[in-house]
């Protein structure tokens, strides 16, 4: 295999004309171009330069190297300096997926402030609820997921091969029409909705909340269903049911014609940022990561 330190060795000689004038443009000493040259040759399987006294020229292979070297060097030094760029954050891409909540509450405060902080680095966001979202990850679509889980709810180990960020426990409140009778009041147990009809927003947040009201002794009627929150906020102001979101969720909307009550006893949702570990290394990653918890910290 050829390595680049010898091919600089090689273009120095050739530009030189002699081991002694390629060590002292080279900052080395002569028996350790000598060397260099013995090993590149050994590589190669052929010989590289014909030594005539004190004067040296190169074989057809090594002319044929030279003309490569320049273009291979130059490559590997451009190389160089864009790595150096990414380590020092001069650089650099993050692809981040969050769910819509997330996406128009924490990610526009941690994106502003990563652009602030590192004006050279890119992010890209794309929207997609977990499971879905950790998938991505997995499958290498994206470098950093924003996600969540409901506390309590099974399947806890399906991220231990992640790195996992906490960044704030997000508590599920009620929503009722403004002029409901349960709309005054500080706290609701969710039984007190059971006779009321329902509206549903995403598939897990659906399933989370068939669960708790399973668990408070009734099954609920959902008579509409939509992933849109502020479609959710409008059915409800409309006086068309009642529904229970993430606050989190409510804070992403302007929630016009209904009232947010705490719901007892109460259930929360843990967002978390997730990435790989070998991701987590990456500069612009952890910078990602630390600007998200600095956004859910405010």
């Amino acid at each position: 295999m050829i390595e680049a330190r010898h091919l600089r060795v090689l273009r120095a000689v050739a530009t030189t004309g002699s081991f002694s004038a390629a060590a002292r443009a080279l900052g080395c000493t002569q028996p350790a171009v000598s060397q260099q040259m013995k090993a590149l040759e050994a590589s190669v399987g052929t010989p590289l330069l014909i030594r005539s006294g004190r004067e040296m020229r190169l074989t057809q292979a090594g002319e044929a190297l030279v003309r490569h070297a320049a273009g291979i060097i130059a490559g590997l030094t451009a190389a160089e300096e864009e790595v150096a760029a990414i380590a020092g954050l001069r650089a650099g891409r993050v692809r981040l997926v969050s769910f819509p909540s997330g996406s128009s509450t924490l990610v526009p405060t941690a994106l502003a402030a990563l652009r602030a902080a590192h004006p050279g680095t890119r992010v890209s966001l794309e929207e997609a609820e977990p499971p879905r979202s950790v998938e991505m990850l997995r499958e290498g679509d994206c470098d950093v997921a924003l996600a969540f889980r409901y506390e309590g709810a099974a399947g806890a180990e399906e991220w231990d091969d992640l790195v996992v960020r906490p960044l704030l426990s997000d508590r599920l409140v009620g929503l009722v029409p403004e002029r409901h009778r349960l709309a005054r009041a500080e706290s609701v147990a969710i039984g007190e909705l059971a006779d009321e009809p329902w509206i549903a927003g995403c598939p897990r947040c659906r399933g989370q909340l068939v669960e708790v009201c399973e668990t408070a002794g009734f099954t609920p009627r959902i008579d509409f269903a939509t992933d849109d929150y502020p479609a959710v906020v409008g059915l409800v102001g409309a006086g068309l049911g009642v529904a229970v979101l993430p606050q989190l969720a409510v804070e992403s909307v302007r929630p016009r014609g209904v009232r947010a009550v705490a719901l007892e006893p109460a259930v929360r949702r843990e967002i978390v940022a997730l990435t790989l570990p070998d991701l987590a290394q990456v500069p612009a990653v952890t910078a990602t990561l630390e600007k998200l918890a600095g956004a859910a910290a405010r």
